[in-house]
């Protein structure tokens, strides 16, 4: 007889639940405690009335289930104490304490209370817990005599972090983490800068919760397989501040690469799409893993829904690390999580209005770019732009020119008359379109203003060195237009530029199944990229965009825009990342100074293009072929998706030659493309859905309408997925192979012009604030610190000036304000025009002359002695300070009045030196001989690193090597003593 009642209805759901869970199902007439580990018992006795279900495990009660109708969903609450009252109540036969698991459930919305748990507070969950997670918690009840056995009485337990080897930054995630666990709060969000440490901060408190806390499994969500590679590594490289054993040393970690989950992981890595394709049933292929799934134009209109899982069920993961959860945390994929019933922990470095809303608010650290720089954790940048014609503007291709087409898979190229004239945009190029000349006129550009960015890249024989330097392209063909470009321009060979996209690690091959070049595994060449000296210039489209850590990076080459600002805000953050001097310099040997900032090149507008939270969805016209066959690949199915791939395959068809379509039908189980067509088609055909319906309900005659639709639903998937089944990640790239090698057109008509390549403007008014800054913070100190207080008052005194009073100023100013580090204000000054950087002195004294690049990727524009005597005579220009101290007391001399112009000490050093030699020898008494000048300029050398000298430190180098105090004695007699104060005097003057 058909069920129509809908308590009943709501009961027939639970029961399915609950048997997909684990659970046997029995009434009270029929019990029978020993059939399984878990017994649900209908309708069972209490001494305040008949409970709906009684959670029996291993023969002993353990909670209730009251079950309500579906309408009672938005008023469950209300139901929390009749619930309670049960959980409370005496069981017939039975003197049982209460019952601590408590559910109250509609079939369609469940909600749970842990009774042992320090304050209990009901829960949504998706389905029932298994009984063999129950019984797992009842047996850590009876082994804890704590108070509150739970995992959330754990929580409260927690010790004192130990904050060894912690930033600060870190130490206050950590520890508001644990209090946001201490209140039971389901979701909390890490938000800290790029560069700080999240990643590192993450693995710490996960760290924490599997050692003190006891927590089961702990999955780590990320939306990529590269990030998903690195957090691999970061957890195989972490080591406790409270243990000598490596993490992975004490507990599992398994990244996870097939359907395949170990029970035995106490630490899973996981892209969301896996995870997703694991709870719908299907395989995914690794391809579908290596774009973020967020900047896919194409998303469902409907959500298809995932289902329980019975060997991962909800209660799998205690917690979830989700990775950059701005992105993977919305559409289709926000049904992962809440699948599962754990704590949600967000990291992020650019959280939106949803990121902190789905997180209810509830951010427990929020330390900004700004803030870090501020700290000294990450670097600033500066822009400069670059604007060209074409850029700005697009072209034409004119009628009656041959223009060329090019295949962008095998390079393949052939003529054709353009029988119009057809104006391109500038958003066609490098799509549609390629002007090499556009291209070519920014690499240019870009290479001889490299010498105006990193002025202090010149070696000893004139020689610069090109920093790293990553740039940021539109499509994979794009890229290797660049690449072959960047070669071209710089003069440079194959291991110089390279392209970092996990394309690489596929041969290159022709129409004619020709090798064209051989594939390279990305991972390697981002390996070399990080530590090696080649490659010095890498070309990105997606790949290391965000979250790869590269912190030898001081150059970012936009030649894409980007319309999501979180993106662009993690593409920026590719170079904030800090580095020793030591280190840096094994792959970027001319590096004089730690890496304080980056500089940002942009030749696309992409600083100043619109920016949204998030990138708005196109609607299906304007999506790539290549975003819908990836949606069938990750288990999407949508009608509107099956019939807009219907109709591009159908388009296609017509495009692609007879011997493309044999090996199309060989990729896709021997069916045409007409084939798989038609069966897309269909499985969204009301006519055969119809026919599935009439089959279905004649079948199942008799049955309950549930159990009818169930079956129809099932049956119109399995077509759905037939229909799907072909396009795996083999055909997919065939597909989109076969695309793109009719499409590309070559503009080599239209030569392009620069039309900007100079510094943002921004980049002074930001320059003018850290001047300010550097300036208001040393007169606030000007009366606490010696040195100060010797230039600021008693300005007689400078002969008295020690390395150690310097060094006291540093070591305050990194203290108070990491951020105003001598050299990037020796940069600020140089913004603002105060004078001119040494870049522009040879490349205006070379304005005749275009640096060039030579075979080690350097540029040599004058010999050593000609860039030496250009610094050393560039009197009233900036120039480049030895070193920070150096350049510290050259600041200090120019804001307190003592220099009208900023000037590295050392030249003032230099030139007091050279006018005092002259003084003495162009008066009536004895010239110095060449001796005693080698000693006079070993002492001028000593007194600008050192600031002062006394008669003690000529037992020193270099002093001790040549004789010490003695000789100095032998050389000059009576006059030592009156020399070293004259000099002490004058030199510092």
């Amino acid at each position: 007889m058909t069920n129509q009642n809908p308590e009943q209805i709501a009961r027939d759901h639970i029961d399915q639940q609950l048997i997909e869970c684990g659970w046997k199902i029995q009434s009270v007439k029929q019990i029978n405690l020993n059939a399984g580990i878990g017994i649900a018992v209908k309708e069972y006795l209490t001494d305040v009335g008949p409970a709906d279900y009684v959670l029996f495990v291993e023969g002993k009660p353990c909670g209730i289930i009251e079950a309500k109708r579906e309408e009672e969903g938005h008023r469950i609450n209300i139901h929390e104490a009749q619930s309670e009252g049960y959980a409370n109540a005496k069981l017939k036969h039975l003197k049982n304490d209460p019952l601590p698991f408590v559910y109250i459930s509609t079939g369609e919305v469940t909600k749970f209370t842990d009774f042992t748990d320090p304050k209990p507070r009901a829960r949504v969950i998706f389905t029932f817990h298994r009984p063999e997670t129950l019984r797992n918690w009842l047996k850590t009840s009876k082994e804890n005599f704590k108070l509150y056995p739970s995992l959330r009485g754990r929580l409260y337990d927690l010790p004192a972090l130990q904050t060894d080897g912690l930033r600060e930054c870190q130490i206050t995630a950590i520890n508001n983490l644990d209090k946001s666990f201490k209140e039971n709060r389901p979701r909390a969000l890490i938000q800290m800068a790029t560069g700080s440490g999240k990643t590192f901060t993450a693995i710490t408190a996960i760290y924490r919760l599997l050692k003190f806390a006891k927590a089961k499994r702990v999955l780590f969500l990320v939306d990529t397989r590269n990030l998903g590679e690195q957090a691999e590594q970061e957890f195989m490289s972490y080591l406790p501040n409270d243990d000598n054993r490596k993490f992975t040393e004490l507990y599992s970690v398994q990244r996870l690469k097939s359907s395949y989950v170990a029970t035995d992981s106490q630490v899973c890595i996981s892209t969301i799409q896996r995870l997703y394709s694991i709870l719908k049933g299907t395989e995914l292929e690794e391809s579908a893993e290596e774009e973020n799934p967020n900047e896919r134009i194409w998303q469902p209109k409907e959500v298809p829904p995932i289902e329980y899982n019975e060997k991962i069920p909800i209660e799998f993961f205690d917690f979830i690390v989700i990775d950059e959860c701005h992105r993977s945390i919305y559409n289709l994929w926000k049904q992962v999580l809440e699948y599962f019933d754990a704590f949600e922990i967000g990291l992020t470095a650019t959280p939106d209005n949803r990121t902190i809303g789905y997180f209810d608010q509830n951010m427990v650290s929020e330390y900004s770019h700004e803030m870090a720089v501020a700290d000294g954790v990450n670097v600033g940048y500066d822009v400069f732009i670059i604007d060209t014609k074409v850029t700005q503007q697009g072209g034409t291709l004119w009628k009656g020119e041959y223009v060329e087409h090019r295949e962008r898979l095998s390079r393949k190229k052939r003529m054709e008359l353009q029988d119009e004239d057809e104006i391109y945009s500038s958003t066609q190029l490098d799509k549609d379109i390629v002007n090499p000349n556009q291209i070519r006129t920014i690499i240019r550009t870009f290479k001889e203003n490299l010498p105006k960015m990193f002025p202090d890249r010149f070696d000893e024989t004139g020689l610069f060195e090109i920093p790293k330097t990553l740039i940021f392209a539109k499509t994979d063909s794009h890229a290797n237009d660049i690449i072959d470009i960047v070669r071209e321009e710089f003069a440079e060979e194959n291991k110089f530029c390279k392209k970092i996209t996990y394309n690489t690690a596929k041969d290159r091959m022709s129409a004619d199944d020709v090798l064209l070049e051989k594939g390279e595994d990305p991972k390697n060449t981002l390996s070399d990229f990080r530590n090696a000296f080649y490659p010095r210039i890498a070309v990105t489209v997606d790949m290391i965009a965000v979250g790869t850590d590269v912190k030898t990076l001081e150059c970012l080459l936009f030649m894409r825009d980007v319309k999501s600002r979180n993106y662009f805000e993690q593409m920026k953050g590719r170079g904030t990342r800090t580095i020793s001097l030591d280190k840096l310099r094994q792959v970027s040997r001319t590096a004089n100074y730690t890496k304080d900032h980056f500089v940002i090149v942009d030749a696309i507008g992409v600083c100043k293009s619109l920016k949204t939270d998030s990138r708005p969805l196109e609607k299906k016209p304007g999506v790539p072929l290549k975003e819908l066959l990836q949606a069938v690949a990750i288990g999407a199915r949508d009608e509107e998706l099956f019939t807009s791939l219907a109709s591009r395959l159908t388009r296609l068809d017509k495009q692609i030659t007879d011997k493309e379509r044999k090996l199309f039908a060989e990729k896709a189980d021997g069916k045409s493309v007409s084939q798989v067509v038609k069966e897309l088609l269909n499985a969204f055909n009301p006519d055969v859905i119809e026919e599935i319906e009439n089959k279905v309900r004649k079948n199942f005659m008799g049955v309950a309408p549930n159990e009818i639709e169930a079956a129809i639903i099932q049956e119109t998937e399995k077509l759905q997925q037939e229909a799907a089944r072909v396009f795996t990640g083999e055909l997919n790239e065939y597909i989109e192979n076969v695309r793109k090698a009719h499409e590309q057109r070559i503009d080599l008509l239209n030569p392009d012009e620069v039309l900007t390549a100079a510094w943002d403007k921004d980049n002074v008014e930001k320059a003018n604030e850290i001047v300010k800054e550097f300036s208001e913070w040393m007169l606030q100190h000007k009366d606490e610190l010696t040195a100060l207080q010797i230039f600021y008052n008693q300005p007689y005194r400078r002969r008295e000036l020690t390395f150690e009073m310097i060094k006291e100023v540093m070591d305050k100013l990194q203290s108070d304000k990491p951020v105003l580090a001598p050299m990037y204000v020796w940069r600020a000054y140089d913004a603002i025009g105060t004078s001119t950087s040494l870049g522009d002195q040879i490349s205006t004294s070379l304005s005749d002359r275009k640096l060039t690049s030579l075979g080690d990727q350097k540029v040599r524009t004058l010999s050593g002695t000609e860039v030496k005597d250009r610094i050393s005579t560039s009197s009233g220009t900036l120039g480049s300070p030895l070193n920070e101290l150096i350049a510290l007391v050259s600041l200090i001399r120019k804001i307190t009045g003592l220099d009208n112009i900023l000037t590295p000490y050392n030249k003032t050093v230099d030139k007091n030196f050279q006018d005092w030699v002259w003084k003495r020898h162009s008066g009536a008494g004895e010239k110095f001989t060449e001796e005693q000048m080698q000693w006079l300029r070993m002492i001028k050398e000593y007194v600008i690193n050192s600031f002062h000298i006394e008669k003690e430190d000529f037992d020193y180098n270099p002093f001790n090597a040549m004789g010490g105090l003695g000789k100095m004695w032998n050389l000059f007699g009576t006059e030592t003593e009156e020399i070293i104060n004259e000099l002490n005097e004058v030199l510092v003057a």
